[in-house]
């Protein structure tokens, strides 16, 4: 791996300018071609987790710089064919950014995400169990990285729209190994 580490950066926790400064990362990220049908356009992924009091939006950091962004939001695993909303988080809009890709830092950012949503969950005193997401069965890259992090595969899914998915789920009580 290029790197060993990430830092997720909560954007709701930053003041105006840091929170400009971190947007304005996010407008430059970019995906490989072929991966917009995976997921969407970065900075309309985070403006919209930051417009919904349900959603959690982070930059990845990595090295100093932003490396990818991703949204946690509670009350919504159905999206992803999760049997109810409310037991896991969902995690959605996740991407690492088209010049961070192949260093292995989708794996530990979404390790991260899962002992972020262990802290939201302490911190808001809710009673979810882990992280639910769901991955195109036509992006192996998103489930090798999933896999990775001590995702497991519940199952496959038919419910997105671009195409079968399968939902990945992590509980708290796992142990990820990168």
């Amino acid at each position: 791996m290029g790197t060993d580490w990430v830092w997720l950066i909560p954007l709701r926790d930053l003041d105006a300018d840091a929170r400009a400064i971190q947007l304005g990362a996010i407008a430059d990220m970019s995906l490989l071609p072929g991966q917009e049908r995976f997921v969407g356009d970065p900075l309309r992924m985070v403006l919209a987790g930051l417009a919904e009091v349900s959603r959690h939006p982070y930059v990845v950091e990595s090295g100093g710089n932003a490396a990818g962004v991703l949204t946690l939001q509670a009350e919504a695993a159905g999206l992803a064919g999760w049997p109810d909303d409310s037991s896991a988080w969902l995690l959605r809009g996740f991407l690492i950014d088209s010049r961070h890709q192949g260093k292995g830092l989708g794996t530990l950012a979404a390790t991260a995400a899962v002992e972020a949503a262990r802290k939201l969950t302490a911190r808001h005193q809710s009673c979810e169990s882990g992280v639910v997401l769901s991955v195109n069965e036509e992006n192996p890259a998103g489930f090798s990285a999933y896999s990775r992090a001590g995702f497991v595969d519940t199952g496959r899914y038919l419910g997105g729209s671009a195409g079968p998915q399968r939902t990945m789920f992590h509980s708290f009580g796992c142990v990820a190994r990168p």
